[in-house]
């Protein structure tokens, strides 16, 4: 299990939100709990310092994309790009920097996985530098994944055919914990049983981490098959739960064992 860090940005700036309240319509409804002064080449360029590959920068909504553009200058080919990614600008995001692009909302229309565009884009990029964000929700009988940040439920819910017939379209999956995203209120060890059980290639889980205990059950429950991304219990992004020399510590632990 490795720590995958995240720059997540609004505005053009870094921040920190619980992400089911980002609604294109009511920005009186979005709950910020961290905004930061630094640009984000400065986290790019620290979390290279610290060999930490495989990070995810995320655009959420318009006017992000000279941000993003920074983070990748910040470190060329060591971080991900998502948010809004189309087949019309994954390969331009790509030459820019972006070791992969993350999509979500362009491969399902009406609640439903595209599988033309899933195609188009595996087709355009190939496989290995795609990633799906399957990002969920909990609803009566399983988790859904939801798109159009966070707002609306697909018809796809996760399961152990969904995630080994998606595994062959892409090289990794990110999924958020929407439920408990941003929400420092601990993990949701539910949905972490259903991915440690059944993904078959490089998976990070998102959404609830709070504190130290929070990354040792992930990597508990989730037989070390699951990689872990921590935001707003950060200290480098106002949070008291962690501290980012202690999820560095901790990632290098676990890598010096899987290689041993």
């Amino acid at each position: 299990m490795l720590f995958r860090p995240c720059i997540d940005l609004h505005d053009g700036r870094v921040k920190q939100i619980i992400g089911s309240t980002l609604q294109d319509s009511d920005s009186a409804s979005l709950q910020t709990n961290f905004s930061s002064s630094f640009t984000p080449s400065h986290y790019a360029r620290m979390y290279r310092d610290d060999n930490l590959p495989g990070g995810h920068v995320i655009m959420l909504g318009s006017g992000n994309e000279d941000a993003a553009m920074d983070a990748l200058k910040g470190w060329p080919g060591g971080l991900q790009l998502g948010g809004g990614i189309t087949a019309d600008n994954a390969e331009r995001w790509l030459e820019c920097g972006a070791s992969h692009v993350i999509v979500t909302s362009h491969v399902f229309h009406d609640g439903q996985l595209n599988a033309d565009r899933l195609h188009c884009l595996q087709t355009l990029i190939g496989r290995e530098r795609l990633v799906l964000d399957l990002s969920c929700r909990w609803r009566d009988d399983g988790y859904y994944v939801v798109t159009d940040r966070w707002q609306n439920f697909t018809d796809l819910r996760i399961s152990r055919q969904v995630l080994r017939e998606l595994a062959d379209s892409c090289d990794e999956f990110l999924i958020h914990a929407v439920d408990v995203e941003g929400k420092c209120m601990g993990v949701d060890e539910r949905l972490i049983d259903l991915l440690a059980d059944n993904v078959t290639i490089p998976t990070t889980y998102a959404g609830g981490v709070g504190s130290m205990d929070d990354l040792v059950l992930i990597r508990k429950a989730g037989k070390g098959r699951l990689d872990a991304t921590v935001g707003s219990a950060l200290d480098i992004f106002g949070g008291s739960g962690c501290t980012y020399q202690e999820v560095v510590a901790f990632h290098a632990r676990n890598q010096k064992s899987a290689t041993r």
